[in-house]
């Protein structure tokens, strides 16, 4: 018996010391396999001779999904060339690198540099270039008036939550880019740090259509500014907007948008580029695949004609449908559109391009919902030469913690000059007429409907398609969980 009980035993470790054995033996070449599969896969060679309709591939899609980071980048160069915080054409805030231009009333209607423009906030614009050197953000104290910074990277991605709606306290705030090491200085209530050196700060500030809160502002945003790191001093710097620089500004031949993605230029400046926005998770074959094309390029001039001739096509078969806000977009009742990740795209690269071809530089969800229209209610386009209206029904009104606008802007996404030089309707008019209902009606036509309904008239394009823009600031629950939506656009019987 105990004879046995020892075989058993003694074979029992033989099995266990030869497991242990095939186990110690199998390690080396699992450790092999394990390394073999986590080295990351070689990219493209950029020596190879690659084939036009290649190049072509890859030129009509990194057109797409880097237009909007191009478009920022190009707005770079042109801030870099104000003499002084000014205006543009008269009408835009236009400032060296790391300086902020200010407006001191609603945007004037003329501009041509941003699409879709409110005349709801009193607008501030500061292009950032902190590899050249970290910024200070004035934030003065706003009391219980809305307001939002919007602090961008070069993706038109935000990086940072700066405004009523996060509590943020007034002081300054500094920005660095996202190698910047140093030492803080004391006083800075927060750092801020940009995952590129290019970004943007465009502060929002509501103003009530009333020559009250016009004058009632203005101690407010002569604290509002922004400036290089070594200025800073601990104390607030003052300025009077109002008397800000008028610089000129060429003419538009079509109307349209200031063109700042250009194919003939696109694939010489798309290195630095991506250069100054690192590839998001799963971005690095991407990036590889298209500078090697570029490199390519540069040393065939037939191949890189080819990829300007592709970026053509593209720009006109794919980006430029975009301006149209009825071809993208989270569709809603009445033909209504909005978007749910609006300064947080990530990797999404049509929405990402739609909102930069259509009404660039919006604000994230929880700050700003937008709502789009193209369409009457029957789904037909838009048109100045019909009458329509707008009718919110008792209580349900914009569900907002802010306000809320209507706006009205002509086929290129830009406003028309009216007699009443009215663009907007919305929380700044005091003057809006409710029905014995409790209910509000606009008017959208180009002629007035009659003396007794003009504080509710919002005039459109005569003789021309026109869209809309119903802006909620700071909206509520009901608006991120859509138990609310925008009534439809009835045309008048």
């Amino acid at each position: 018996m105990r004879r046995t009980s020892t075989l058993a035993t003694l074979a029992t470790l033989a099995v266990s010391l030869g497991s242990a054995l095939l186990f110690s033996a199998l390690q080396p070449a699992a450790h092999a396999r394990a390394v073999e599969v986590s080295a990351p896969p070689p990219g493209p060679d950029s020596s190879v001779r690659i084939s036009t309709e290649y190049a072509r591939l890859v030129a009509r899609d990194a057109w797409f999904w880097a237009w909007p980071m191009v478009n920022v980048f190009n707005r770079r160069l042109a801030f870099q060339r104000a003499p002084e915080p000014g205006l543009f054409g008269g009408v835009i805030p236009f400032a060296p690198l790391n300086r902020l231009a200010m407006l001191s009333d609603y945007i004037e209607p003329g501009q041509r540099w941003v699409a879709c423009p409110n005349q709801d906030v009193v607008y501030g614009a500061s292009m950032l270039a902190l590899d050249l050197s970290p910024v200070v953000i004035q934030v003065p104290d706003f009391g219980k008036r809305f307001w939002v910074y919007q602090l961008a990277d070069i993706r038109t991605d935000n990086f940072a939550g700066l405004g009523a709606m996060y509590a943020s306290k007034p002081g300054f705030y500094m920005v660095v880019g996202p190698n910047w090491k140093g030492t803080v200085p004391r006083g800075i209530v927060k750092v801020l740090r940009a995952p590129s050196a290019t970004a943007f700060v465009v502060p929002r500030i509501f103003q009530e259509d009333t020559p009250e809160d016009k004058a009632a502002i203005q101690p407010l945003i002569r604290d509002i500014d922004v400036y290089p790191l070594a200025e800073y001093d601990g104390t607030m710097k003052h300025r009077d907007w109002r008397t800000l620089r008028r610089f000129a500004q060429p003419a538009q031949a079509d109307g349209g948008e200031t063109r700042w993605v250009r194919p003939e230029q696109f694939f010489d400046q798309l290195p630095a580029v991506l250069a100054d926005a690192p590839p998001l998770p799963g971005e690095q074959s991407r990036y590889a695949q298209v500078l090697a094309v570029t490199a390519a390029a540069r040393k065939d001039p037939a191949l890189k004609q080819a990829m300007i001739d592709e970026a053509q096509k593209a720009d006109k078969e794919l980006v430029d449908p975009l301006l149209q806000f009825r071809n993208w977009g989270v569709p809603l009742p009445h033909d209504w559109t909005t978007l749910d990740n609006g300064a947080r795209f990530g990797t999404d690269y049509f929405m990402r391009t739609a909102v930069a071809k259509s009404n660039i530089l919006v604000n994230a969800p929880n700050e700003t919902r937008y709502y789009y229209q193209d369409l009457d209610a029957s789904g037909v386009r838009l048109d100045g030469d019909k009458r329509y209206t707008v009718t919110f029904e008792n209580g349900q009104l914009p569900p907002t913690r802010g306000f809320w606008s209507l706006t009205v802007y002509d086929e290129h996404h830009f406003f028309v000059p009216n007699t009443l030089d009215r663009y907007s309707l919305g929380t700044r008019n005091k003057a809006l007429k409710y029905g014995s209902d409790g209910s509000l009606t606009l008017y959208l036509q180009a002629d007035s409907p009659g003396a007794d309904k003009e504080s509710n008239w919002l005039p459109v394009p005569k003789g021309a398609p026109f869209s809309l823009m119903l802006r909620d600031y700071w909206p509520d629950a009901r608006a991120a969980n859509r138990s609310w939506t925008p009534p439809a656009v009835a045309g008048a019987q």
